[in-house]
């Protein structure tokens, strides 16, 4: 076997699968733990560890006494539309991934915004599967340069939260391999992964674990797969249906469905050892490419250069800034006046929640990157509204430790906590401490009140707590289980309020909260997951925003920061609607009104309403945009950068406008009854219009098109920037059948480019044209087919915003 960026021994794997016995095989495949597989001293095998990595490698144990570079959101690199840059944030996660002894990330999530309503839309790049597949090659070329191993998850329509672990999503064949299939498709085509992560859902009645047609047939057979299949955590089922279904590796570790069930399986003639054999050699291929096989050399050899960390992650959130409106507010006149206005400004949110969150050691929030860019005195801030009135997890002014102790009440361990949050799975706990002498967790330390008044205090999670404050036990108790259907949600549920107390600003308090274990409470898999929360003083509402209105009314600028919360977006629920939380739209109207030069930057992962949106004068989208956001902000808004983003998925004004919502299953199954007609072909065919449309992203240039040329290898445009600055243009490719002979959207991307050019110079941008743009799945022959005819090539700025057109003429031949 060969690999695209280098060559190893088939006959080393083979040798080393020769030594191995069943028991020792079977127990490869199991997993040792929540992160790795157990080594096999006896053939030269060492551990291969696995770790969460989509926009930071958090390693085997989640704690910020190791921190991690944190990337923006997926779905804020898709919309830079820039594969080379997405490769170059892989690199950058390979070099953590080593530093951290982690040989394969958990990543890139390349499952679709089939709804504005998935939870867990911000981990996914785009509603475009082209798009996502590019986007999601550039990552695993850039992650496995680094020698490190990805796994493209989850497959497959693995597209909403709820009741993830059991639903039945309902395919047609069409939509199933033109949009779902896609993006897995072109990255195991294109960037030959090293790995597959296969979801927990159902596809057409059969669990993904399972799943031997779509993983055997289709990923293997038919696009010649050749890495190791890895199931979700837990996902795995059943012994004999997940070996013949094609799953190599059953997490986490050590109680599966594989190990001594599946030993025990091949004895009693159930599974053929075969399969068994054939799992086993894709786990030593796995190895071998990573450098933990001896005698087999890895794929890669030579490491890329290393790359600054910080500097990758402002560049991409500043590239990833999407500009959606702009009357003339933005950049900031230099020497004027700012008044940065919302609770989001100074306590921004950076990632998005669930197994993606790592702990950055610094995160710049937009009041640090603007207090730092514009001149002493020239910035105001107020807080006019928060994105929640529920406590979160301790933050803030807080300076925690949780202590571990055995039933005696020894202490057997300690570790620093950058929040009230405890998340432990697996390994993640302290040095010296073991699940079996793990007794009970202190979160203990000192709070030091940023502002006067009543503060309150509380938890989140199950079980019993001791909550201490200032010397005052505020509640001693035990929480029980409610409705929660997930883990994840239990955990990022709802926070509960256990008492107040009235502390003076810059005074330090002492805090606690202690937690014994115990097993009726205990998580589904190793761990140990609760909160310490806190919510300062609240004031008047009113009061707040009639005080940032003030700041507006005096200042030449005003910017607000909107943001969702966890409670909003994260892994294991989906959304509710897209209404911002707390006041904020209220923040935004009464700026506005005070100060028609307002700029209002939404701090979310995935679409929000913006009621407000044509009353002000800019609108700018961060995501979640990591450890640098503020920084980046600040570029962007004082014109140091342009903001480089495009839309990756279309943003709607309300949700009632969305044409797909539905995210909730019937009876267990979700019918994706909207068939090929998801994201803006959807719009297209019902005529609607939303906010913001597909690919839309403004500049601080003007951009003319001025040719558009097609040949047998695609189209080469040629545009002029007609600004005073230089810029980027995101150049777009749409094909739209003139006269269709078969059910298909009106138009979809089928290319894209960016070039760059200075004030009055003009760029090409060549844009290849793939064979596929042409072609739909023929449900009756099972095969792609090329639809002939005339096809209108649209280049221009966005979806809604094209500027030449050329008619294409394909015929039925390959």
């Amino acid at each position: 076997m060969t690999d695209a960026t280098g060559s190893w021994s088939e006959q080393v794997v083979e040798a080393a699968l020769g030594k191995l016995d069943l028991d020792a095989k079977t127990r490869l495949l199991a997993g040792q733990d929540m992160w790795s597989l157990p080594a096999l001293p006896e053939i030269g095998l060492t551990s291969l560890v696995m770790s969460d990595g989509p926009i930071g490698v958090r390693g085997v144990r989640w704690t910020a006494d190791d921190p991690s570079i944190a990337l923006p959101s997926p779905t804020a690199l898709a919309a830079t539309w820039d594969p080379a840059l997405a490769r170059r944030a892989g690199r950058l996660l390979a070099q953590e991934a080593r530093r951290k002894g982690v040989h394969v990330l958990l990543a890139p999530t390349v499952n679709l915004h089939r709804s504005p309503l998935g939870g867990r839309h911000f981990e996914a790049y785009s509603e475009d599967p082209y798009l996502t597949g590019e986007i999601g090659t550039g990552y695993v070329l850039g992650v496995q340069d680094g020698g490190v191993g990805t796994t493209v998850k989850h497959f497959v329509a693995n597209d909403a939260e709820t009741d993830r672990f059991t639903v039945n999503n309902v395919v047609a064949p069409r939509p199933l391999r033109e949009l779902y299939l896609a993006p897995f498709e072109a990255i195991v085509k294109n960037a030959r992964p090293w790995g597959i992560m296969t979801a927990y859902n159902q596809v057409n009645g059969a669990t993904m674990t399972e799943h031997h047609h779509l993983v055997n047939e289709v990923l293997r057979g038919e696009w010649g797969f050749d890495g190791f299949n890895v199931s979700d955590w837990m996902a795995a089922r059943d012994t004999k249906r997940a070996i013949e279904g094609g799953l190599d590796v059953a997490m986490p570790g050590p109680r599966t469905v594989y190990g001594e069930a599946l030993a025990a399986a091949v004895r009693a003639g159930e599974v053929d050892e075969t399969a068994v054999d054939a799992a086993v050699r894709n786990v030593l291929c796995l190895a071998a490419r990573v450098g933990a096989l001896e005698g087999a050399e890895p794929v890669v050899t030579a490491l890329p250069a290393p790359l600054d960390g910080d500097a990758l992650a402002r560049e991409v959130a500043r590239r990833s800034f999407v500009l959606v409106r702009n009357e003339g507010a933005l950049p900031l006149v230099p020497g004027g006046t700012v008044a940065l206005l919302g609770a989001a400004a100074r306590d921004a949110r950076v990632l998005g929640g669930g197994s993606a969150q790592v702990f950055p050691d610094h995160t710049v929030s937009p009041l640090d990157g603007l207090t730092a860019a514009l001149p002493s005195g020239a910035l105001t801030y107020a807080i006019g509204a928060d994105p929640s009135d529920e406590l979160a997890p301790a933050g803030q002014g807080f300076e925690l430790r949780a202590v571990c102790r055995d039933a005696d009440g020894t202490v057997l361990g300690a570790g620093s906590l950058p929040n009230g949050q405890v998340q432990w799975i697996g390994d993640d706990l302290p040095e010296g401490v073991t699940y079996d002498t793990l007794h009970s967790i202190e979160i203990t330390g000192t709070f030091t009140p940023r502002e006067s008044g009543e503060h309150a205090f509380g938890t989140r999670g199950l079980g019993a707590f001791t909550l201490t404050v200032a010397g005052e036990t505020l509640y001693d108790g035990v929480q029980e289980m409610g409705d929660e259907a997930d883990p994840f949600e239990a955990f990022f549920g709802a926070p509960l309020e256990r008492g107040k107390v009235a502390l003076t600003k810059d005074v330090p308090v002492e805090v606690s909260l202690f937690h014994p274990l115990d097993q009726e409470h205990a998580a589904p898999l190793p761990g140990v997951m609760f909160s310490f929360v806190h919510l300062g003083p609240r004031r008047d509402p009113d009061e707040l925003i009639a005080e940032a209105a003030e700041a507006a009314r005096a200042a030449d600028t005003a910017i607000v920061v909107v943001a969702t919360t966890e409670r909003v977006e994260s892994e294991g629920f989906d959304r509710a609607d897209l209404r911002l939380p707390g006041r904020q739209d209220d923040l935004v109207r009464a700026v506005a009104a005070a100060n028609p030069n307002t700029v209002v930057v939404v701090n979310a992962g995935s679409p929000v309403e913006m009621p407000w949106r044509d009353d002000v004068a800019a609108v700018l989208l961060s995501w979640f945009p990591g450890q640098e956001g503020g920084a980046a902000l600040a570029d962007v808004l004082t014109g140091a950068e342009e903001p480089g983003g495009r839309l990756p998925t279309t943003w709607p004004a309300t949700l009632a406008d969305a044409p797909v919502t539905e995210v909730t299953p019937t009876d267990g199954e979700l019918h994706y009854a909207e068939g090929l007609f998801t994201g803006y072909r959807a719009w297209d065919r019902d005529g609607t219009t939303p906010a913001y449309p597909f690919g839309h992203g403004l500049g601080y240039t003007t951009w003319e098109y001025e040719a558009l040329e097609l040949s047998p290898e695609g189209a080469t445009v040629r545009v002029r920037n007609t600004g005073s600055r230089p810029g980027r243009e995101t150049v777009q490719l749409y094909v739209a059948p003139v006269d269709d002979r078969v059910e298909r959207p009106s138009r979809w991307l089928a290319g894209f480019a960016g070039v760059e050019a200075g004030p009055g110079e003009t760029a090409e941008a060549e844009i290849r044209l793939p064979r596929r743009a042409f072609e739909i799945w023929d449900e009756e022959t099972g095969a792609w087919t090329a639809i002939p005819g005339a096809y209108e090539i649209q280049a221009g700025r966005s979806l809604t915003d094209t500027r030449l057109r050329a008619t294409l003429t394909v015929d039925g031949t390959d």
